[in-house]
């Protein structure tokens, strides 16, 4: 398992499990003009509070470094903004709630036990290329997957990380202003049953699995998040383009 400093705050508030609540904590000084923060467990309208909010100040001051959220969320579905519903299922009778917001793709399930990353990232520090930043995302989490020694792949045409015919992660991205919002979700334990109630980024038949049922091992969602901070802060270098092709005035 990968080694990495110690970056739990003593001082923060914990809710009666233990979690990290309520709690911005950085892991890292600025790498390469990448900040990682770890929130801990955060409820969904919260966490996206927060982006919107650092989208907004990225739009007015282009001076301010990327950021990378790592986090969990209590259980909830989300869903594109698609006039296709139909990965949904039963939409009036999810056991969770379901909130539609600006990203791409179909319906997914966020819940315990799964890592979520929110990249804020202005890709006009990256050439404005979308399909580059997707590749970006997928090769972090197979990275950071092999760090476990897990054989992570990406899947021909199919956004994700997958174990041969198992999808571990789903990624969908929103941007705005060539800032963007939304991520990863990487399934790292516990119970992916609520999966069974939609159709899982809109595609049919597919099986989740998690680190936990790929190996037989216990894994801690916040170890995983020191291990994604650890590859992210490195990768970083390699979505940049050079400072004369960057767009930042555009």
């Amino acid at each position: 398992m990968p080694r990495s400093r110690t970056w739990w705050r003593q001082d923060c508030a914990l809710n009666s499990r233990f979690w990290i609540i309520n709690c911005p904590v950085h892991l890292s000084t600025t790498t390469d003009s990448l900040s990682v923060r770890w929130l801990g467990r955060m409820d969904f309208p919260d966490a996206l509070a927060l982006q919107e909010k650092i989208v907004a100040q990225k739009r007015e001051d282009h001076g301010l470094e990327d950021e990378l959220l790592l986090l969990e969320h209590q259980s909830v579905y989300t869903i594109g903004r698609t006039p296709d519903r139909s990965s949904l299922l039963d939409a009036q009778h999810l056991p969770y709630p379901l909130f539609s917001i600006n990203r791409g793709g179909q319906a997914t399930y966020h819940g315990p036990g799964q890592l979520i990353g929110y990249p804020i990232v202005d890709l006009r520090r990256c050439g404005q290329d979308l399909h580059k930043y997707l590749r970006w995302l997928e090769r972090l989490l197979i990275e950071v997957l092999s760090e476990y020694r897990m054989a992570a792949t990406q899947r021909g045409s199919l956004t994700g990380v997958w174990v041969e015919d198992r999808k571990i992660a789903s990624i969908g991205v929103g941007v705005r202003h060539w800032i963007t919002m939304h991520g990863f979700a990487l399934n790292v334990c516990g119970d992916l049953s609520p999966f069974d109630q939609i159709v899982p980024c809109g595609i049919n038949d597919v099986a989740m699995t998690s680190m936990e049922n790929e190996t037989g091992r216990v894994f801690s969602v916040a170890d995983v998040a020191r291990a994604v901070e650890q590859v992210a802060s490195h990768r970083i270098k390699s979505l940049r383009v050079a400072p004369e092709a960057q767009l930042i005035d555009a």
